[in-house]
C-alpha cells in the first residue's frame, strides 16, 4: 500500500497504488485554500508528483488538457514536469518530479534574470496557437458582473461604479492563446539558475494579456525593473490599453470575490487594492 494517502477519495487511492505500488508519501505540497491536494511521492527510486482533485474541482480538467496540448514547449526544455499517469474521470494525475526550489519569498524573487527567463517560457507557450473568440469579452464581463452578485465586502457604492462601467465597455472580438492562468513566483520554479513553471491548474485559452495580471499588481508594483527584465525575455508587450484595462477590472473583482469565498484575507486584500487603484486610475 502507499502511505499516506488519506486526503484522496478511494478511487483515487486505488489508481496511485496502482500506478506507484508501494510508494511513499515524503511531502504534502497542497496550498489548502482549494480542494487540490498535491503530494510529493517517491517510488522505484524515483520521485513524483500526485495531483488530486475533489468532488467540485474543475483545476484537474484544466491541468490534464494543458499537459496534452500546450506543454511540450516547456517539457521539450525540461522545463516544466512530465506527465506520467492520468485519470480524467478520477480527477487525478502524476507528474515526475521537477526539481527546484519555488521562487516565491526566496531571494531569487528580487532578482531581474528571474522575470526575465518567466519572460522567454511564457512567449514560448504563447506562440503555440491563435483562435479568434468573438464571445470572449462578452462572457468575460459576465463572469465580472456574478461575482458582484455573489457574497463580497466590496463596498455598495463601489459595486455601483463597477457595474456602471462594465456596462459602457465594447466587447470586440479578442484573440486567444494558451495561457497559464496564474502566472507569477508561486508558480515558478528554479534550479541551478534555470526557471521551470509548475501548476497548470488555471490553463486556458484567454488574451495573452492576461498572463500578465498577477504580475502587474504584485512583482511589477514593487519594483519596476522586473517588468523591464520580463518584457525584455517576452519580447513584446500586449497590453492594449482599453482591452487591459478591462482586465484589470475583472481581474480585481474576481479576486476580491473569490478570496473572500475561501477565507484568504491577505488575497482579499489585494483585491480592494486592485479594485481602488483601477478606478482611481480610469
Amino acid at each position: 500500500m502507499v502511505s499516506g494517502l488519506g486526503k484522496l477519495s478511494p478511487q483515487q487511492q486505488a489508481l496511485v497504488e496502482q500506478w506507484l505500488p508501494g510508494g511513499v508519501v515524503e511531502k504534502d505540497h497542497s496550498w489548502g485554500l482549494v480542494q487540490t491536494t498535491v503530494l510529493e511521492v517517491t517510488w522505484a527510486g524515483s520521485r513524483f508528483i500526485v495531483k488530486a482533485g475533489g468532488d467540485n474541482d474543475h483545476h484537474i480538467a484544466r491541468e490534464l488538457h494543458a499537459h496534452l496540448s500546450w506543454l511540450r514547449p516547456w517539457t521539450d526544455r525540461g522545463r516544466a514536469p512530465i506527465l506520467v499517469h492520468s485519470s480524467a474521470e478520477a480527477k487525478l494525475l502524476v507528474t515526475r518530479y521537477l526539481a527546484g526550489e519555488l521562487v516565491l519569498d526566496s531571494e531569487h524573487a528580487d532578482d531581474p534574470r528571474t522575470y526575465r527567463q518567466a519572460g522567454e517560457l511564457l512567449a514560448l507557450l504563447h506562440a503555440q496557437t491563435a483562435v479568434t473568440d468573438d464571445d470572449y469579452e462578452r462572457r468575460e464581463n459576465e463572469k465580472a458582473l456574478a461575482w458582484l452578485a455573489a457574497p463580497h465586502r466590496i463596498e455598495p457604492a463601489i459595486v455601483q461604479r463597477l457595474r456602471a462601467e462594465i456596462a459602457t465597455w465594447p466587447t470586440p472580438p479578442a484573440t486567444l492563446v494558451a495561457t497559464h492562468g496564474d502566472w507569477q513566483p508561486r508558480n515558478w520554479l528554479i534550479h541551478d539558475g534555470v526557471v521551470s513553471v509548475i501548476d497548470f491548474g488555471r490553463a486556458a485559452l484567454r488574451p495573452a494579456s492576461t498572463d500578465f495580471a498577477r504580475l502587474a499588481v504584485q512583482e511589477f508594483r514593487r519594483d519596476p525593473r522586473f517588468e523591464a527584465a520580463f518584457l525584455d525575455g517576452y519580447g513584446a508587450d500586449p497590453r492594449e490599453a482599453g482591452a487591459w484595462r478591462r482586465n484589470r477590472v475583472r481581474e480585481a473583482i474576481g479576486t476580491a470575490g473569490w478570496a473572500h469565498g475561501v477565507g484568504d484575507e491577505p488575497f482579499e486584500a489585494q483585491g480592494h487594492r486592485m479594485i481602488a487603484e483601477v478606478l482611481v486610475s480610469g
